[in-house]
């Protein structure tokens, strides 16, 4: 065999090579952004799991949202500074998700599910309140996705799923 063969050989195994690297980069990369997507989706749950969790652990927290949601004028004005702080943090875990989303971070399949919620609690009358009032604190483009909600035909939260609310028409007061 001569010099040009050996080099022409060693050229086909290092071309296979550089093929084979960059397959196998190419599988890694989707793994890590399957990963990354997962990650990101499983975070969501968790950070408004956590902004939640006191409404379930403490019945005077509960008692707080579910009043705030629905009838804000039945609070006193200490109970509606932490139905607002509740608001808030609600709020920032739906824009934390929203976030997710927009960068590709979640399935549109799930994200539905979220915006399909936050249309229910953004129509309620004490979180559209809050909305109209505090809304820049929140990023423009989080802005704009609210601007865009259409009030559910009937709305459900945790204050009227169960039958405790009689009014399920959405808020006059909820528009964003």
């Amino acid at each position: 065999m001569n010099w040009e063969a050996i080099n022409a050989v060693a050229q086909l195994v290092s071309s296979s090579a550089v093929v084979a690297s960059l397959w196998y980069l190419g599988v890694q990369v989707h793994r890590s952004t399957r990963i990354a997507r997962l990650s990101a989706q499983d975070a969501a749950t968790t950070a408004l799991r956590d902004v939640t969790r006191p409404f379930a652990e403490n019945a005077e927290n509960n008692r707080i949202w579910i009043t705030g949601l629905e009838n804000l004028d039945a609070l006193s004005t200490e109970d509606k500074a932490r139905f607002f702080h509740f608001a808030f943090q609600f709020l920032k875990a739906m824009e934390t998700i929203h976030f997710h989303f927009i960068y590709g971070l979640m399935d549109e399949s799930i994200w539905r599910g979220w915006a399909n919620l936050y249309e229910h609690y953004l129509a309620t009358p004490g979180l559209g309140f809050y909305w109209k009032v505090r809304h820049n604190l929140f990023s423009e483009r989080f802005q704009d996705f609210v601007a865009g909600f259409r009030p559910p035909a009937e709305r459900l939260t945790v204050a009227n799923v169960l039958g405790h609310e009689k009014v399920n028409s959405p808020s006059p007061t909820a528009t964003a």
